[in-house]
């Protein structure tokens, strides 16, 4: 089989590591897409607000996937799924630069979520699981490595706008060569074990939300927004304020997501040290820094400097979420994961067509101003990471 010949030329990794690579793949092999949505816009002739509507095709099938994945991922197992769809993402992304109108950009889209939902669950929970294993925080740094996949592939979509590359031959091109880097860095990927004293609870289809994990979701729910937010529009942003090159354009994408990557990348000594929920509440306060700098951004310098503070803002909330949710022992930890992020990515699924109707409206400035208000909500309700108890508390440094 296929998932066995690539065992014989994958690199031999710690379980940490294979785990970090999933990351970067994960990110790496569907980021490309947006440092050309600019591009892509204006090729298709749609306005800001239908360009939301396409793009809520990845929110709607990760949500769906989210949602009834769970059984089927625990029932076929994690190696096979993370074998088979990490391959197929960039293929839905590739089509989609070929899409004809927000309806096709839908289509498209939708079974890159279907895919998107599955990983999410399966990384996510590998980081955990590896994590408790080894004694040692590793959830920042996992989602670091998802960060440096994304500026990989974000730098690579700049560059490649630079060379003149269309975003069609540019997104080809990405689907053999992460295909190639599967083989070399997860060919021989193993799941690890499942976390001791976990509840025995059976996981349902749909996660019901405890009240424990709504605040988990309005703590994270600026994160996910404005990280939505520059995902989606930053590009298009620089090129509407600024009358951005292409390359400067997808330089934006790439610049927060290296802010992020670097800033998850160290802050687990930093969450070991001096605990969540102070480390969370001091990235709020960048997060608030640089979307004010954003919104009211005079040149293109000081909107590059925001766009570094709003990952650096964004960077350690959803991982700190997740590792929240994962760590409660009133349900599986499959079951509270699932919880967070279905209910987390209802942001991504309004987002884009809300944050596109307020772009066409009333100026791409307020996709991000108008965020703001959820930057305050955070810090309301931060103190929740205070109450997520740790299963292991051996597995703890002292706070």
């Amino acid at each position: 089989m296929a998932f066995a010949s690539a065992r014989r030329f994958s690199l031999p990794m710690a379980p940490h590591r294979r785990v970090f690579a999933t990351f970067f793949l994960y990110a790496f092999s569907f980021g490309g897409f947006f440092p050309r949505l600019a591009e892509l816009q204006k090729q298709m002739g749609l306005t800001e607000s239908a360009l939301g509507l396409g793009l809520i095709g990845v929110a709607t099938g990760t949500l769906f996937s989210l949602t009834f994945a769970g059984p089927i991922v625990e029932r076929v197992g994690h190696r096979v799924i993370l074998l088979a769809l990490l391959p197929i993402l960039p293929v839905f992304y590739a089509l989609a630069a070929h899409a004809s109108g927000a309806l096709m950009l839908f289509l498209c889209l939708l079974p890159a979520g279907l895919c998107i939902g599955a990983i999410e669950l399966i990384v996510n929970l590998e980081a955990d699981r590896v994590e408790h294993q080894s004694g040692k925080r590793n959830m920042n740094r996992s989602h670091a490595f998802w960060s440096f996949g994304f500026f990989g592939a974000g730098l690579l979509g700049a560059l490649a706008a630079k060379a003149g590359i269309s975003p069609q031959w540019h997104l080809a091109g990405v689907v053999p060569l992460t295909a190639l880097l599967i083989v070399l860095l997860l060919g021989r990927f193993e799941p690890a074990p499942h976390r001791s004293g976990s509840s025995a609870e059976a996981t349902h289809r749909f996660a019901r939300p405890t009240l424990a994990i709504g605040a988990l979701v309005a703590f994270s729910l600026s994160g996910m927004v404005l990280e939505g937010a520059g995902i989606d529009w930053s590009a298009i942003y620089m090129r509407d304020i600024f009358q951005a090159t292409p390359f400067v354009c997808g330089l934006a994408v790439a610049v927060g997501a290296l802010a992020q990557g670097a800033t998850r990348y160290v802050a687990d000594r930093f969450v070991e040290r001096h605990s969540p929920l102070s480390i969370a509440r001091s990235v709020l306060g960048v997060l608030g820094v640089g979307t004010l700098m954003v919104t009211f951004a005079p040149n293109a310098a000081v909107a590059l400097l925001g766009f570094a503070l709003i990952g650096v803002g964004t960077s350690v909330m959803f991982p700190l979420a997740m590792s929240a949710a994962a760590q409660r022992t009133d349900r599986p930890a499959a079951t509270n994961v699932a919880a967070l992020a279905q209910i987390s990515f209802i942001s991504f699924l309004l987002g884009p067509p809300l944050l596109g109707f307020v772009a066409e409206h009333l100026g791409i400035r307020w996709t991000f101003g108008l965020a703001l208000p959820l930057v305050l909500l955070s810090v309301a309700v931060s103190s929740i990471l205070r109450s997520s108890a740790p299963r292991d508390a051996s597995a703890e440094s002292p706070r």
